[in-house]
């Protein structure tokens, strides 16, 4: 058994190795999405176009104007007109504005409640949930700073970030990026290797071979598990040297975590490939199946507790959902074992559940005795 395993191991890489175009995409297309996803895709928004009217023109509220835009999250932008609503926010050219009243600075030495007319683009929400947080926290700032503000408070709270103190989105997206990765391009490969048999009816003699629906899967499913290995260092080789994303603690859990879920990555690809009826067929489950569930399922960019159910009870069933978590733990918390013990865990579960699926899809597609 084990000697039929491993004939078809090799003659699996020996078709791999055979097709450069595949071999170079392989590790090129990983590098290509690791490059997109932790250049591209960034949560903090910063640079928001921002109006300013001021009626006051006193050197206050310019401490005022110019104290928001020391946020850093705000640009001034030059506008044409008399209305901020109609000629800034209107065409797009800002997506917020602040208007500062003409009594501006004599109400607020007065200790006289001054309002300041902020008006928000609500159409992207994000951002507008952004912009209204900012303005409020820096008004707050600003007069308390500049000790207008009436009275002390009773309560001052210290913040102390762990983990990430730096506030580097790339220690929450480039391990992100390193499961989505990891998840599609292995299963991927795998499929369309079990495809090109079915096309190439050299599926047949298998069928028609004493090799066991099992000894072909673990023997086609071992070849492949190397080859994504070398993809999983290229890729976290690459990450590291890039955005300086090294371990946090004790490694070990994502160096037994990672072969583990690049066989549920296999297994996923072997039984599309399995099911489906060509390499379109193929693809397409994969990007579908795969690269959707593991972007908007996985807990990658949004959180799964944002999920609405029954949605969110298809996440439980998602393997990068959990190799996620180890990554960040491994690059980020550091917690080790007591932290991802029980993602592990499932993980084997679901890669259980995989082989024995596409097992029994060949097993009926065999030939009789």
């Amino acid at each position: 058994m084990t000697k039929r395993i491993w004939n078809q191991c090799l003659k699996e890489w020996a078709q791999f190795r055979r097709d450069r175009l595949t071999v170079a995409l392989a590790f090129l297309l990983p590098l290509a999405v690791l490059l997109i996803f932790g250049y591209a895709i960034r949560l903090e928004t910063n640079n928001i176009p921002l109006a300013v009217q001021d009626f006051d023109r006193s050197p206050l509220s310019r401490a005022y104007i110019e104290r928001i835009f020391a946020t850093n999250k705000f640009q001034p932008t030059a506008w044409a007109g008399n209305d901020p609503l109609e000629n800034a926010i209107d065409p797009g050219v800002a997506k917020a504005a602040v208007i500062i009243p003409p009594d501006f600075s004599r109400q607020v030495q007065a200790d006289q409640p001054s309002p300041v007319q902020v008006l928000v683009d609500g159409s992207d929400v994000n951002n507008a949930r952004v912009i209204e947080n900012s303005i409020r926290a820096t008004t707050q700032f600003f007069l308390s700073s500049s000790g207008l503000q009436p009275g002390s408070p009773r309560v001052a709270t210290q913040t102390r970030l762990w983990f990430n103190p730096g506030l580097k989105e790339a220690l929450y997206i480039v391990p992100g990026t390193y499961a989505v990765t990891l998840w599609i391009f292995p299963s991927m490969l795998s499929s369309l290797a079990m495809v090109r048999e079915k096309e190439r009816n050299t599926i047949v003699q298998v069928y028609a071979s004493d090799l066991s629906a099992a000894e072909f899967l673990l023997g086609k499913g071992l070849a492949y598990l190397a080859i994504a290995i070398g993809q999983a260092l290229v890729v976290m080789g690459v990450g590291t040297i890039l955005f300086g994303v090294w371990f946090a603690g004790d490694p070990t859990p994502l160096l037994v975590g990672t072969p583990i879920f690049l066989a549920n990555s296999i297994l996923f690809g072997l039984f599309v490939g399995s099911r489906a009826g060509n390499i379109s067929g193929a693809i397409q489950g994969v990007a579908i199946l795969g690269f959707l569930t593991a972007l908007l399922l996985s807990g990658f960019i949004y959180p799964l507790s944002n999920i609405p159910f029954p949605l969110s009870v298809l996440t439980y069933i998602i393997p990068t959902r959990y190799y996620i978590e180890i990554t960040r733990d491994a690059f980020v918390r550091g917690a080790g074992w007591a932290g991802v013990w029980l993602f592990l865990l499932a993980l084997i579960v679901l890669g259980f559940l995989l082989f024995n699926a596409t097992r029994r899809v060949l097993s009926h597609m065999q030939l009789p005795d």
